[in-house]
């Protein structure tokens, strides 16, 4: 026994102890590691498949709701555009229903003078240079220049 008890207190049996017990203690960690790693990769993956499930599940009614918002935005400025444009058709529609305005409007237009009124007409140097087939407003008869005006008007709106 005195053999034994001197080999376990050797210095090179306790290093080549030590070394066993290192030894079986790396490779324990290393298989605790790589069982931690497999089992992380594992649900790494499961993570990732959710992640993309999800995505792929959302796209849709996301391009969805983008458009939607889009085409309201859309609509409510051709609103406010239709409004703006009824606004001014109104302020329109009640300057005519002002007589000294449509008179204003008749006598600049159709070239009307008053009773005892002497109407002039200026001619414009460089219309007088166009030519003979397009005559001036003062050359047609009145009338001609009313249907114009029908025309001008409705060309307009289209």
């Amino acid at each position: 026994m005195a053999v034994k008890d001197r080999d376990r207190f050797s210095t090179a049996t306790r290093i080549k102890l030590l070394g066993e017990q290192t030894a079986a203690r790396v490779y324990r960690s290393q298989t605790k590691r790589q069982a931690r790693r497999s089992r992380l990769t594992g649900r790494a993956a499961l993570l990732v498949l959710v992640l993309c499930t999800l995505i792929v599940a959302l796209a849709y009614p996301m391009r969805q709701y983008v458009s939607q918002r889009s085409e309201i935005a859309e609509t409510e400025r051709e609103r406010d555009q239709a409004r703006q444009r009824v606004e001014q058709l109104r302020d329109l529609k009640a300057r005519w229903q002002d007589d000294a305005y449509a008179r204003q409007q008749i006598r600049k237009r159709l070239h009307y003078v008053l009773p005892g009124e002497t109407g002039y007409v200026v001619i414009d140097p460089d219309a007088a240079k166009q030519s003979r087939a397009d005559l001036g407003a003062a050359d047609r008869p009145w009338y001609a220049n009313v249907w114009d005006g029908v025309d001008k008007a409705d060309a307009a709106n289209r």
